[in-house]
C-alpha cells in the first residue's frame, strides 16, 4: 500500500450556514445541529479514497462576510477549499461568491470545484457541483472525499515540490 498522504482542507462560508456540522458530520459521523459560533478550529481524520490513505488536517474558518479581511494562513500549504452556503440563505449564497474572488485574488490562478444550486453558480465558475447535507453521513463523506479526488488530479499536473488546491 502506498505511503499515507497528508492533505489540509479549508472549509469557508458565511456564519451559521453549517461548516461546522458539515465537518463535524464528517469527521465523526454525527449531526450536530446547534454549535457554538466557531473561532477556529482543526479537525484531523484519516481516510482511504481509491485505495490511497489521507490524513487530513480540515480547518474549519470563522464564519466570514463580504467585508472580512481574508488571513494569508488560509492560503498557506491548503490543498483543498469547500465553499459552504444554505440554501434557505441569499445572503450566504452572496458572500460565497465574494470568498471565492478573494480566494483567487489570494492564491491566483485555482481550478474550482463547488457543491450543487449552486449548479448555475458552479457552471458558472466551471466547477463540479455537488449536493450535501451534514445531516446526512454519506453526503458529508462524499464531498471531502470528492475535494482530495479533485486536488490530486491537480496535483498529477503539478510540478515536484509545487502544490495546487482545489475549490469546491
Amino acid at each position: 500500500m502506498p505511503q499515507p498522504k497528508s492533505r489540509k482542507i479549508a472549509v469557508l462560508g458565511y456564519r451559521s450556514v453549517g461548516k461546522s456540522s458539515l465537518t463535524i458530520q464528517f469527521v465523526e459521523g454525527q449531526f450536530v445541529d446547534s454549535y457554538d459560533p466557531t473561532i477556529e478550529n482543526t479537525f484531523t481524520k484519516t481516510i482511504t479514497v481509491n485505495g490511497q490513505e489521507y490524513h487530513l488536517q480540515l480547518v474549519d474558518t470563522a464564519g466570514q462576510d463580504e467585508y472580512s479581511i481574508f488571513p494569508q494562513t488560509y492560503s498557506i500549504d491548503i490543498n483543498g477549499y469547500i465553499l459552504v452556503y444554505s440554501v434557505t440563505s441569499n445572503k450566504s449564497f452572496e458572500v460565497v461568491k465574494v470568498i471565492h474572488e478573494k480566494l483567487l485574488d489570494m492564491v491566483g490562478k485555482v481550478h474550482v470545484i463547488s457543491c450543487e444550486e449552486g449548479k448555475a453558480l458552479a457552471e458558472l465558475w466551471n466547477a463540479a457541483f455537488m449536493e450535501s447535507s451534514a445531516k446526512e453521513n454519506q453526503t458529508a463523506v462524499e464531498v471531502f472525499k470528492r475535494v482530495i479526488l479533485e486536488a490530486e488530479r491537480m496535483d498529477g499536473g503539478a510540478p515536484q515540490g509545487r502544490t495546487t488546491c482545489s475549490v469546491m
